[in-house]
């Protein structure tokens, strides 16, 4: 999104239309002249990110709040393979994240356009793909991916939401063993949040909020930290004597906790298009991703070692209640809260865009604020229904990043590929494509069934 102070020059409107999908993309390169263009160079001035700012961007994108229910997710699947699959998820999403960038790169030298979000890439990859038959369903592309970005960001709503409840609900009643009932029950500390969360929500511009996504990352650093010392502290058992691995549902249960803790998919693109130097994605995410995976590890390792079958999320809810880790709870609160606030903004633009149409331009500022609150509303009365944190979380990994991560990405790599430099020996670009299809369908299928599932069977 632009955030200008004065008014949008016919450039910026250009961009802005081009994102919004009113810019119809057509072929006008091919081969050399296509890898020649040099996109850089075109995109217009101003303060870029070197590799260094860009892998803390990444990093800072990655780890929101699923990091803290990890920990449960290993308590589901076992130690041991949560812990190696923790490693292979790492490196699956750090491949997602550059097979989007990079197919991003080849199809600006193609349609001759220096950047695009992610949905613009996805209605670019129809409109001049090899399959004639598809090219009408360029928008319909396009709408699924912004579809499952906004049900991805509303739905993390929802899980802050209820990790704020939860942690209130243990200050309040001074228990290590936070439940659906009790005096008042959960639900009703839910409900309680939904106008102050209806107030942050009413903050329309990105860079008010921004700078607290460093803090928000300073305090996830002192919970992981804070995690092993309460571990080590606990005299906890032998690691190796805690189950290597439990059952198949509790698999996919951790499958979709894990992919969730570690996605940055749908903001890779607004990164790739702020680099100085883009072409050095790969070293950016292999940086960032690092930095990531290792938190996840090490929340995850350690608090389900720590805290055994009584793992309970957000991992902060585990720790003892003396002065320290309550004052660390209640900074996890808080991050927590405006951490909600910069996952609405970015789903309620993409729904505003289409929303505001019906009305005249002069009473946008009412309608807008009208439609924040009734989002606010509907992601409270959804958090109010199903208030299990891990299982929402492995329903958004299961649903969404399944998408947004592996089928989405395979496909339009597919769609470049096709022919330009074409399917390679024995075909093996269309083989890599069915392989990662096909496990982005069996987590989408039988996480999202699994996960569903969980969250009736907890919730009532």
């Amino acid at each position: 999104m632009d955030e200008t102070n004065g008014p949008p020059t016919s450039q910026t409107k250009t961009s802005q239309h081009r994102r919004r999908g009113h810019h119809k993309f057509e072929i006008k390169a091919t081969g050399q002249a296509a890898k020649d263009y040099d996109f850089a160079s075109k995109r217009e001035p101003k303060k870029r990110t070197n590799v260094i700012e860009t892998i803390g961007h990444i990093a800072k994108t990655c780890l929101g709040g699923g990091v803290v229910a990890i920990h449960e997710s290993y308590k589901m699947c076992g130690l041991w393979s949560s812990f190696v699959l923790t490693l292979v998820f790492g490196f699956c999403i750090s491949y997602a994240m550059y097979m989007i960038a990079r197919s991003a790169q080849r199809m600006y030298g193609r349609v001759q356009v220096p950047s695009m979000s992610y949905p613009d890439l996805a209605q670019a990859t129809l409109e001049i793909g090899p399959f004639q038959s598809m090219r009408k369903y360029s928008m319909c592309f396009r709408y699924m991916v912004d579809f499952t970005i906004c049900f991805n960001l509303f739905g993390s709503c929802c899980v802050y939401q209820i990790m704020i409840a939860r942690t209130i609900k243990q200050l309040v009643e001074g228990t290590n063993d936070v439940v659906l009932t009790g005096d008042p029950p959960l639900r009703v500390y839910i409900l309680l949040l939904v106008i102050p969360c209806v107030c942050i929500g009413m903050i329309t511009s990105l860079k008010y909020l921004a700078p607290f996504s460093i803090v928000a990352d300073i305090i996830i650093l002192k919970v992981a930290c804070a995690t092993v010392y309460y571990c080590i502290k606990s005299s906890p058992p032998d690691p190796f004597k805690l189950p290597v691995f439990k059952t198949v549902t509790g698999l996919f249960e951790f499958m979709g906790v894990c992919i969730f803790s570690m996605e940055g998919t749908g903001a890779v693109m607004a990164i790739e298009n702020n680099m100085e130097k883009p072409k050095k994605i790969a070293l950016a995410l292999l940086g960032g991703m690092a930095i990531v995976v290792s938190i996840v590890v090490t929340i995850g390792f350690f608090g389900y070692w720590a805290f055994g079958e009584g793992s309970r999320s957000p991992v902060t809810i585990n720790f003892p209640l003396s002065p320290f880790p309550i004052f660390l709870k209640c900074l996890f609160a808080i991050m927590i809260y405006v951490t909600y606030a910069l996952n609405f903004w970015f789903p309620f633009e993409l729904m505003w865009f289409y929303i505001k149409k019906k009305y005249n331009s002069e009473k946008f500022w009412f309608w807008e604020r009208v439609y924040r609150a009734i989002f606010i509303c509907g992601i409270t009365i959804i958090a109010t229904v199903f208030p299990n944190v891990s299982k929402f979380i492995g329903l958004l990994g299961s649903f969404c990043i399944s998408n947004l991560g592996f089928i989405y990405p395979a496909f339009i790599e597919l769609c470049l590929d096709w022919t330009d430099p074409g399917l390679g020996p024995g075909k093996w670009r269309l083989w890599r494509y069915i392989l990662i299809t096909v496990f982005g369908l069996i987590l989408f299928v039988v996480g999202s069934i699994t996960n569903i599932r969980g969250l009736i069977a907890e919730s009532f």
